[in-house]
């Protein structure tokens, strides 16, 4: 078995701005540890798991190195990195480094997205295809949504005594399903082929038009709309479907209900990871993660949904609610912080509040996914969290709310609804 995991490039990742200007958006930190180390445990839990590719067109940087370095040791598994020369779509990347992924004899591989949260049931997976399809066919993790959220997302439709996939349509104009793609596949080396037709169609779609001088286009192939509807119905795609948590992380401000997913999920699997009251120690409401060089004033209330970054610095009289403050922050006296993400090395004065409208799923609507929302509609600033990009530093005594701000700003009085340039 192997795995791959799909982590993009900086052209994308924009609706992460700012926070994705300091960090590439797989390695923000979400409930403690890199998003993507999250899929990475996944996959290294596996039994029989040989080998995790990273594939992306970031450069090869510092960052991404020490990671993954880090990772091996820690999961004991060999993790590399295959860089796409371009953008090459869900499918093309795959299909680009298809040697590599089944060197060895690979007999199958998950892809997964890495910018979804999820409890990644991919033992089940296995097991699934095992007792359905034939040792050939193809798996698709699924989940339900409500009606109106479904239109968003790839939907499924499928028999519903074989789970076969029947229908496939990527973002819809009307409904088609309440089962929709988590983007977390399982795949056998027969796939290649599939993906290989496409790109031989489009490579004939591109000699037929002679003026065009997309040499590279024919390498784009999207896994959705260009390889999955073309298999649903042949009997070779299947669906699981979960029921287990799963959300998509597109904005900075689904890091925050990622967040709170993952932290939840630590009750069962990482219980370590969770600040507990101790004598002497601050006020904790629900989950909280503390990275264990934060320096936290006894006084200081933090949670439910709380995660503090490494050398973070928290006074006397603090209240952070529903937050991510990442390393090096520093929160004076009695500031208070809710719905926000504090950028790396911020400072926010004492006495000032820092605050920002949650963006969650309807709490009251079981299947309700989080809406990844545009940043303006009308015109108009949507309200959602607040996010200091990296070395911001917010006076005392001021009201910051429902804005983003650049990093390397100083403020100079309080803000709404604003995007500080």
């Amino acid at each position: 078995l192997k795995a791959v995991i799909l982590i993009g490039g900086p052209q994308k990742g924009t609706r992460f701005r700012p926070l994705s200007f300091e960090v590439p958006k797989p390695l923000f930190p979400v409930a403690g540890v890199p998003m993507v180390q999250h899929h990475i445990e996944a996959c290294a839990k596996v039994p029989g798991m040989k080998e995790i590719l990273l594939m992306g067109f970031y450069q090869p940087n510092e960052a991404l190195s020490r990671f993954l370095v880090s990772a091996q040791q820690e999961f004991k598994v060999p993790i590399r990195y295959l860089q796409e020369y371009a953008a090459l779509g869900t499918g093309g990347g795959i299909y680009h480094f298809r040697d590599q992924i089944l060197s060895g004899g690979a007999e199958a591989f998950f892809v997964l997205n890495a910018d979804v949260c999820s409890e990644f049931p991919l033992q089940e997976m296995l097991e699934f295809r095992q007792q359905h399809g034939d040792m050939h066919s193809f798996v698709i993790l699924g989940t339900t949504a409500n009606r109106t959220q479904a239109l968003n997302y790839g939907c499924i439709v499928a028999n519903a005594d074989t789970q076969e996939v029947q229908h496939y349509v990527e973002k819809p104009s009307t409904f088609v399903s309440e089962i929709i793609n988590c983007g977390i596949y399982l795949f056998t080396p027969a796939i290649f082929q599939h993906i290989g037709e496409v790109f031989q169609r489009n490579q004939q779609e591109l000699a037929l038009e002679e003026n065009s001088n997309g040499w590279q286009r024919a390498e784009v192939i999207r896994l959705e709309q260009d390889v999955f509807t073309a298999l649903a119905g042949s009997g070779k795609l299947y669906v699981y479907k979960t029921d287990a948590f799963w959300s998509q992380i597109k904005s900075a401000g689904s890091a925050i209900y990622a967040s709170r997913l993952y932290l939840n999920q630590y009750s069962k699997s990482h219980p370590e990871r969770l600040a507990q009251n101790k004598p002497g120690g601050p006020v904790i409401r629900g989950n909280v993660y503390i990275h264990p060089t934060a320096s936290i004033d006894s006084t200081a209330v933090l949670g439910p949904n709380v995660s503090i970054g490494e050398g973070v610095t928290v006074g006397a009289g603090v209240r952070v609610r529903e937050s991510i403050v990442l390393h090096g922050a520093s929160l004076h006296d009695h500031t208070c912080v809710l719905n926000t993400i504090v950028g790396w090395d911020s400072t926010i004065g004492r006495w000032a509040r820092v605050e920002g409208t949650p963006s969650d799923p309807n709490p009251n609507d079981p299947y309700a996914k989080i809406d990844s929302e545009t940043l303006f509609r009308d015109g108009r600033l949507t309200p959602s969290i607040t996010i200091l990009g990296c070395s911001v530093t917010i006076p005392a005594e001021v009201v910051i709310l429902n804005s983003i701000v650049l990093p390397h700003k100083e403020l100079s009085r309080s803000y709404k609804n604003q995007i500080i340039l």
